[in-house]
């Protein structure tokens, strides 16, 4: 029994909505900006844009090509592939390690964030943060944060709402969540981006934005510019993987695979152009680094005209982000378990998501009750970092990083040119699928080893 059981996306529209959720999430609407904020604006945006092309797409392609090749859940598929190769079928403990721990453990940290865009938009949505300054904007963020039961029904309703539209299946769960949250998503951000020109101080954050300053660049800049554009597309975990075993023979997946990450950096330079514009105008600070989203941009919705609206719309919109991004999330390892056992969907989703959220509790304890709990912290990289802390460093700067290194091997080396060229480009020795090659052979694999390098650092 495959992860498939035949069941396939309804059209490549959907299928193109589903990946673009599933991309689409924290890395574009609040990694990005505060990164952007924090490294310079323009010059980290080109080096962004490059990494986008160079790393995460041919990845993004090698994870969408397995898993259409293998028709399963990630391990299984990986394991198909590489017996098919004539490969070990012990490769697929990368799709254990990535699509099982990996996917559980960024659903933690997504429950976490996704616990605080609801909560951001109930307050919004009641007027609890009109009028707020600085100090009161700190001080909401440190009271969701300072008690177990402020933020945790939130966190739990998020992992909830992901586990009720991962266990309806593809047609059922996926395929109408993302059909109903994706064309809102873009309806609103655009909408916002509008808003934020016209109240806002558009030319200088477009400026900001798009006038590299490149003597403002150094090699941290360019590293974490480089595992930005990684976490963005959501490669490196399988994720792509376990969606790709969806997708039908008619569907193009280089092209595919194109479109998927056009819009997802759409979206995240329109995050850029829906917020710099309202923190420019009301003299706010885009340095603000993690807290950006949650404690800056409330003041600035607090001043502008229909705030309380359009604050309330911002928040709704980050939900929907990180929603769509959790159910990618939740795929590889409910694939893992339908394909392993003779388990129902309904029942993987809910154990998977179940582990989820045990982790998810544990993040979200960490700053209140947990707060002195450092658990790796005898590893010198995780050294002070509290549970939230650690799950975010361990997937974003080890394990995807390892992942994409791992899946570009498998995929240029371990898998038989003759079928991913099949898969690709309908068996055809051309240009671009050299290209890819190089690529994902050289390419992608040296420029993750030094995002490694310099984690290790520090």
């Amino acid at each position: 029994m495959t992860a498939t059981n035949g069941t396939q996306w309804s059209s490549r529209l959907t299928f193109i909505m589903a990946a673009v959720g599933c991309a689409v999430g924290l890395g574009n609407i609040w990694l990005f900006p505060f990164l952007v904020g924090m490294n310079g604006g323009g010059a980290f945006v080109v080096v962004y844009l490059f990494a986008v092309a160079i790393l995460a797409l041919p990845v993004l392609i090698a994870e969408l090509m397995v898993g259409r090749r293998g028709a399963a859940g990630p391990p299984r598929a990986i394991a198909t592939v590489a017996r098919e190769s004539g490969r070990s079928e012990a490769w697929s403990w990368m799709g254990v390690i990535l699509g099982g721990l990996g996917a559980l453990f960024a659903l933690s940290f997504y429950a976490v964030a996704g616990g605080w865009a609801m909560a951001y938009a109930f307050k919004m949505a009641t007027g609890q943060l009109q009028g707020i300054d600085t100090a009161q904007a700190t001080l909401t963020f440190d009271v969701l944060n300072g008690s177990p039961g402020s933020l945790l029904p939130w966190s739990m309703a998020f992992v909830g709402l992901t586990i009720f539209i991962s266990a309806r299946g593809l047609r059922a769960g996926i395929e109408k969540a993302v059909k109903l949250m994706m064309p809102g998503l873009f309806v609103m951000l655009v909408g916002i981006v509008i808003y934020a020109g016209i109240v806002g101080d558009f030319s200088r954050a477009a400026q900001f934005l798009f006038a590299p300053d490149f003597t403002k660049l150094d090699s941290k800049t360019v590293l974490a510019a480089f595992g930005a554009a990684f976490f963005s597309i959501s490669v490196g975990i399988t994720n792509m993987m376990a969606y790709g075993a969806y997708i039908d023979r008619d569907t193009r997946i280089p092209g595919t695979a194109g479109i998927i990450v056009l819009a997802d950096t759409a979206v995240a330079l329109l995050a850029g152009l829906m917020i710099f514009p309202l923190l420019f105008q009301y003299g706010l600070q885009p340095t603000e680094g993690p807290g950006l989203v949650f404690m800056t941009l409330p003041i600035a919705f607090a001043q502008i005209p229909g705030g309380m609206l359009i604050g309330t719309l911002f928040f709704l919109l980050l939900f929907f982000a990180a929603l769509t991004s959790s159910i990618g999330m939740l795929e590889p390892p409910v694939s893992l378990l339908t394909d392993a056992t003779k388990m129902k969907r309904g029942t993987a989703a809910l154990l998977s998501g179940s582990v989820g959220a045990f982790f998810g509790m544990l993040a979200v304890l960490s700053f209140n009750v947990l707060s002195d709990f450092h658990p790796l912290s005898a590893i010198a990289t995780f050294e002070g970092k509290g549970v939230f802390e650690s799950l975010i460093h361990l997937v974003l700067n080890l394990m995807m990083p390892i992942g994409g290194i791992l899946i570009a091997i498998f995929a240029a080396w371990m898998v038989k040119a003759e079928f991913s060229r099949d898969e690709l480009f309908n068996g055809r020795d051309t240009l671009a699928y050299r290209a890819w090659q190089i690529l994902l052979r050289f390419v992608a694999p040296v420029l993750l080893a030094f995002v490694l390098i310099d984690v290790a650092k520090g």
